[in-house]
């Protein structure tokens, strides 16, 4: 398991075959799974998309995500 991390790697492996396969981009995503604990983190928490720590990357890039997954 990562260090602080929000998922476990069991819960993490459930979860893994879901996510959209990087094919054909110009740019890849940013690592699934940084992305999904920070969504997780913002909801265990209650804080502010923009008050996420840094360690889940740009608060942008979380709640794009987010907004994308909730759509789909």
């Amino acid at each position: 398991m990562a260090p602080l991390a929000e998922l476990t790697d069991g819960q993490w492996a459930v979860i893994e075959p879901l996510m959209p396969q990087v094919r054909g981009r110009s740019r890849p995503y940013r690592e699934h799974r940084q992305v999904v604990e920070g969504i997780v983190h913002r909801y265990r928490c209650g804080v502010a998309w923009r008050d996420l720590p840094e360690r889940f990357g740009p608060w942008q890039t979380v709640w794009k995500r987010h907004a994308r997954f909730s759509r789909d």
